[in-house]
């Protein structure tokens, strides 16, 4: 996959089969578009691409910016490369270019910069000025500008529409399997070790404390998780507590994981944390003793639900 970082740079005369979105989350709903578009684009000899944008159009366009993201755009590359697109172009996405009415939009760059063939767009998608471009709108351009225009319809589960904002809201709220189902694959945090206080190690249960550099990045509600991260190659287990950690008087969130059976140095090193299951709300203890009898309970709860995965 080629990866552009704006439109200026794309140059390829080479036909394309073209789907546009934010796509965050790249969830089965997602993915579903880049299949068909993949699958198409070689059946008629194009190459598959996908418009994407960044920052998300609500952080720019919208009142409350504080919108927080399933994936970093890091995460999203990610993902992407696994659909086989040929082409990614990652624009930046400012005021300026919200205000490209639709015609602007589908001439200037689908048509003359992308050497468009077919646009393959999800269920009610809407672009330009105003969102005022339509799928029989793009249908007139189709037809104007010769090229072809095909809607992916509605996918539902359990007669749910599967959207990035239900799957926030999932992940917001710690229903982290319900996500990972819309999802597709695991929610997952990336970020660096860092040195925290130790305090883990001192009870029994050292931690590698993650940094998530990206403030824009969606963290799932305080509480206690199963996780697995694959660390030179190898799955590792663990459990992961986001939260303030009040039984030691914490005054700043933090993201902690205990990995199972697993002593190694990982201090600034970069890790990929799969967030599996929640376990519990994180909690106040009376002493750091209860918290260690919990912390025990925790394990042995989070082995028989990974030894259930591993052994179904």
């Amino acid at each position: 996959m080629e990866i552009f970082n704006d439109l200026s740079t794309y140059k390829s005369t080479k036909k394309t089969f073209v789907t546009i979105g934010t796509f965050d989350g790249v969830h089965i709903g997602h993915q579903k578009v880049l299949k068909n578009l993949v699958k198409n684009a070689k059946i008629n000899n194009a190459a598959p691409l996908l418009l994407t944008f960044f920052p998300h159009p609500r952080m720019v366009l919208e009142k409350d910016k504080e919108i927080k993201l399933i994936n970093t755009i890091d995460e999203r590359i990610s993902l992407l490369k696994k659909t086989g697109l040929k082409f990614l172009i990652i624009q930046k996405f400012t005021k300026e270019y919200a205000n490209k009415t639709a015609l602007n939009f589908v001439k200037n760059i689908l048509v003359d910069k992308l050497n468009i063939s077919k646009l393959i767009i999800g269920y009610d998608h809407q672009f330009g000025k105003n969102r005022e471009g339509d799928f029989s709108q793009l249908q007139e351009y189709g037809q104007q500008f010769n090229f072809t225009v095909e809607e992916i319809s509605q996918l539902n589960i359990d007669s749910i529409a599967v959207s990035s904002t239900k799957i926030r809201k999932a992940i917001e709220e710690g229903e982290i399997e319900k996500a990972n189902n819309y999802l597709g694959y695991h929610f997952m945090i990336t970020g660096e070790v860092v040195k925290g206080r130790n305090l883990g190690e001192k009870i029994g249960f050292p931690t590698a404390n993650l940094n998530v550099s990206e403030t824009y990045k969606l963290i799932p509600k305080t509480g206690a998780y199963i996780v697995k991260s694959e660390i030179e190659n190898n799955t590792i287990f663990g459990m992961m507590n986001i939260g303030y950690r009040p039984t030691v008087s914490g005054k700043h969130q933090t993201i902690e994981i205990h990995f199972f059976d697993f002593n190694k140095d990982l201090y600034h090193k970069t890790i990929q944390v799969d967030v599996l299951k929640f376990l519990r709300n994180e909690q106040k203890f009376d002493s750091v003793e209860k918290l260690k009898n919990q912390l025990q309970k925790d394990k042995q709860k989070s082995l028989k639900y990974i030894n259930g995965l591993l052994f179904d």
